[in-house]
């Protein structure tokens, strides 16, 4: 192989930066890999020439990357550019991204591979393609099930352009990540100049005035109907969108367990609290807001309710198994949908609207007694640890008034984080998609999006232990992301116990009380792995240490630095 000097020019890791620089990308996240060179050349160039181009974040961990731009895009749902290494680096980052196809964040993942090995002209891609890196087929390959696409781009001509198609792609409902593996070949490529071209906003679908028509029509004869929703919060105005439609046709909504982000105020007197069962035989309408999979198991029919889905995309192509029982689509773009239903909501039945709206506000009404007496038992509670309950509501005082961000990563605990934080604005709450282990990845990524508003990170004892910690607190401390991760820590990897328990309750290990893959007291403590890195640490065993130790934390997170508080849960 003949080995040449490169010059001071233009190759195709200066056209993968001008083209996420056309696309939008504010950022790259990139876990380093040694096919990046070109790129890291056309940065210093661009730094050097103060030439315009997406801001560099350095990272350790592919989980990190991809994470954080999971929570970048939560906000600003916008495409990003995440720069992973090989076929090794997107298998480790695979987790993260497939946790961006399902929570719907659009992202342009790229790595690479040697299409040479060393025998053709021009740069030596190094020995390590030939003996270790590369994968049968390519990693476009493997990437295929976690994306929403994946290819290849064969030539540095067109790589321009495939990353304008690929962050396309990736906007477009359903939102998700696509896969563009860009060979270390074409990165060192000469390239001729051709800039890709910027990513437009995306046209806004509709259903026919006919279809909305017909839906208003069920909505105005219905008795008992009901909302259903997973992700509305998730598009631009959606949250907006659905208390308009609520409150002109004083409709209850229900978040269920697979809600994933903040779509109704949980304080609204509309809110029907997270359980879809008492619906599934008095509803005689059930409007499926942005909802992927909202009966469990997925036979479980309504006994008597039209259904009618409200989503662009429906049906999910990357949902292997997705039940409706649709008797009606509204497939245009839920926010316009809602409201467009709004603007309807004329000629009611008076009476029967007042009857629906007494029913529901007794039922919130119940609800409310029933939080307040579960919060009474938990500020009382005595013996060892603190009750989870007190933490979601001492978190839900400290954050009063605050413009907070709640990501939770936590498993038995999620029902009562989400119950008694109780979020009533939009984007102040998200549940981490797909595995554990991405929790304060995706918190760094929110904080990116909003520097100004305090993010807290929920997470149980188990996803921490999941978590790249190392990574994730340089990646905090590095760029000025100040977080309050809160771990619920119950020493047990409970979730598994409770299926252990479930499947087998008069077992072996019922009867001798060994119960495997759960224990975790002989972790160490948990927030000791933030001193090193200067962060504030807390560790909280009773509940009258509690609200001053989160207070504290809060206020290192005010002046700039991460706080870590490890509060002893018992339950």
């Amino acid at each position: 192989m003949t080995h040449t000097e490169r010059t001071e020019g233009v190759d195709g890791g200066d056209a993968l930066v001008s083209a996420f620089n056309a696309v939008g990308a504010d950022y790259l996240f990139c876990s380093s890999g040694s096919e990046w060179a070109p790129v890291w050349e056309s940065l210093a160039r661009r730094h050097r020439d103060g030439l315009p181009a997406p801001r560099y974040l350095d990272l350790t961990h592919e989980t990190v990357a991809a994470g954080m731009a999971t929570g970048y895009g939560l906000l600003k749902r916008r495409p990003q550019g995440v720069l992973l290494h090989a076929a090794p680096g997107l298998l480790q980052g695979s987790m993260a991204i497939h946790g961006a196809l399902l929570a719907g964040v659009p992202m342009v993942v790229s790595s690479s591979e040697s299409t040479t090995y060393g025998d053709g002209p021009g740069q030596d891609p190094g020995g390590q393609w030939y003996r270790n890196l590369s994968i049968v087929g390519g990693p476009h390959g493997i990437a295929r099930p976690f994306t929403k696409w994946a290819t290849e781009a064969a030539s540095v001509h067109t790589l321009p352009a495939m990353v304008t198609r690929a962050a396309e792609l990736a906007r477009r409902a359903p939102a998700g990540p696509a896969y563009l593996n860009i060979p270390l070949e074409i990165l060192l490529e000469d390239w001729d100049g051709r800039e890709a071209k910027p990513v437009v906003e995306p046209g806004t679908t509709h259903s026919s005035p006919e279809q909305v028509d017909a839906v208003a029509a069920l909505l105005r004869t219905a008795q008992n109907p009901v909302v259903v929703t997973e992700t509305a919060g998730r598009e631009a105005g959606g949250f907006e969108a659905l208390v308009a439609f609520a409150e002109a046709w004083q409709i209850p909504v229900v978040e269920p367990d697979s809600a994933v982000c903040a779509n109704f105020p949980r304080t609204h007197p509309l809110h029907a609290g997270a359980d879809i069962g008492p619906w599934m035989d008095e509803a005689d309408l059930i409007l499926l807001v942005n909802c992927r999979a909202p009966f469990y198991p997925p036979s479980r029919r309504p006994s008597k309710a039209t259904v009618v889905v409200v989503d662009e995309v429906p049906q999910r192509p990357h949902v292997v198994h997705q039940v409706l029982f649709a008797d009606h689509y509204l497939e245009g773009n839920a926010t316009h949908t809602l409201r467009q239903l709004a603007k309807r909501a004329r000629d009611l039945d008076g009476p029967s609207v007042a009857v629906r709206r007494a029913v529901q506000e007794e039922r919130h009404a119940a609800e409310q007694v029933a939080i307040a007496e579960a919060e009474t038992r938990a500020a009382t509670a005595t013996g060892e640890g603190v009750d989870p309950v007190l933490v979601a509501v001492t978190l839900r005082t400290l954050l009063d008034g605050r413009d907070g961000i709640v990501v939770d990563e936590t498993i038995t605990h999620s029902r009562t984080v989400k119950r008694h934080l109780r979020t009533a604005a939009p984007d102040a709450y998200f549940y981490v998609q797909g595995g554990l282990g991405q929790g304060i990845a995706v918190a760094l990524g929110v904080k990116l999006a909003e520097p100004e508003r305090p993010v807290v990170l929920t997470v149980g004892d188990g996803a921490f232990a999941y978590n790249p910690v190392i990574p994730s607190y340089d990646a905090s401390t590095a760029y000025g992301l100040p977080l309050l991760v809160v771990v619920f820590n119950n020493r047990v990897y409970k979730s598994m116990n409770l299926n252990h328990r479930r499947f087998y309750p008069d077992g072996a290990a019922a009867e001798t009380g060994e119960w495997l893959g759960t224990d975790l007291h002989r972790l160490p403590r948990l927030a000791a792995f933030a001193e090193p890195f200067g962060l504030h640490t807390e560790t909280v065993d009773a509940p009258d240490a509690l609200a001053a130790a989160l207070e504290r934390a809060l206020k290192a997170v005010a002046d700039g630095t991460t706080a870590v508080v490890d509060v002893l849960v018992n339950r």
